[in-house]
């Protein structure tokens, strides 16, 4: 499956392409954004964004994988409906077609008969990018395409994608917000058990490139598939045996707030946006984990870096599954199971919260101080 893993890399780089393209033209950007409704609305926000970006990135991937993989065809899911509505009201289904032209014909009519934006987007979606280095030699899973599926975030964090914010990163420094945050996810599972085994992060705006100016990515990998384990990123040193640090999302629950800043201390308790983000921070070692009480997450958020995650000898762990037992070996996140007794985007939610995590040890030091709290 290293075919698979360099296809994934490729299209991830399309999408963060896509993705800098439509940032290029703010006032055509913001004509772009379409509020969700109704059963993919996420409860969490108080608006929530849909992007043209969004959709042309999650059919893109679609496509190609669909085109190198047909057996895979039919269990490639994403975050976004890829039903748009142009200026005019009419309701344009955003597919990619065989031919650059014939897809900006197609996006044409979404945005309102603006050739010129159409063409620049059809161009991203059809032109192959610089090519990816990634030490994928040799690598070989012994899975088949016919084992798996995909789970697509074409933009995770589109609130911060959409505001723009611009931040200087710094090695070994979280940043809570800003464009950085704003990530192409690509996970595939197994369909038989739903276990994540490979994820594809591209970061799309992890800095300017000091000649041109221009935007320029980062991406990251891993495979996690029975004794393989590769990831692109090294496993971090271990801190101070004492110390434990946390990230959270700041809407978060005081009372979780609470027991986490009395065992992690002020200093060590910290916020970002964006679920992929938070669980790139653990795989980066800028936090030990990420804590989520509510069931906000989605499969397609942490699908990818909690393959990624697995590579490295983490997790990801249902929070509510945990507190309601010893272990947490049971209450790893599976991917190919909706909750049939609810409707749209709520079937694939991580309902009971998640905790995400490099070292299975400091499950216990997290679970105890929420233990009767949530």
């Amino acid at each position: 499956m290293a075919d698979l893993l360099r296809l994934l890399l490729r299209v991830a780089e399309k999408a963060a392409n896509v993705a800098r393209v439509c940032r290029q033209e703010a006032p055509l950007f913001q004509l772009l954004v379409q509020e969700k409704t109704g059963d993919d609305k996420n409860k969490k926000f108080v608006q929530d964004f849909k992007t043209l970006a969004d959709v042309v990135i999650q059919e893109m991937i679609r496509h190609d994988v669909g085109v190198k993989f047909p057996e895979m065809a039919d269990f490639i899911n994403g975050e976004e409906s890829n039903k748009f509505e142009n200026g005019l009201g009419e309701s344009v289904t955003v597919t990619v077609c065989a031919t650059e032209e014939d897809t900006a014909a197609l996006l044409a009519s979404v945005l309102g008969g603006d050739h010129t934006a159409a063409s620049l987007l059809a161009r991203a979606i059809h032109q192959d990018p610089a090519s990816i280095q990634a030490d994928t030699d040799g690598l070989t899973v012994p899975l088949s395409p016919s084992e798996l599926g995909i789970w697509i975030d074409p933009i995770d964090a589109t609130s911060q994608y959409i505001e723009g914010r611009e931040e200087v990163l710094e090695e070994g420094r979280l940043f809570p917000s800003g464009l950085h945050c704003a990530l192409v996810l690509i996970g595939v599972y197994l369909r038989s058990t739903g276990e994540p085994v490979m994820g594809v992060i591209n970061q799309p705006f992890n800095y300017k490139d000091p000649a041109g100016g221009g935007w320029k990515g980062k991406h990251f990998w891993g495979v996690s598939c029975g004794s393989i384990n590769v990831c692109s990123e090294t496993r971090p040193k271990a801190g101070p045996a004492g110390g434990l640090s946390a990230v959270l999302s700041s809407s978060e629950k005081p009372v979780v707030k609470e027991a986490l800043t009395s065992l992690c201390g002020p200093d060590k308790l910290m916020f970002a946006s964006g679920a992929g983000y938070k669980i790139l921070c653990v795989i980066q070692g800028l936090a030990d984990v990420y804590v989520l009480s509510e069931g906000t997450t989605f499969k397609w958020d942490s699908c990818a870096p909690h393959a990624l995650l697995r590579a490295l000898g983490g997790g990801v762990v249902d929070l509510h599954k945990c507190l309601q037992s010893s272990s947490g070996a049971e209450a790893e996140l599976t991917y190919h199971q909706p909750r049939t007794e609810c409707k749209g985007a709520d079937r694939w939610a991580n309902h009971g919260g998640l905790v995400a995590y490099r070292d299975c040890s400091q499950i216990s030091r997290i679970i105890a101080p929420l233990k009767g709290k949530l």
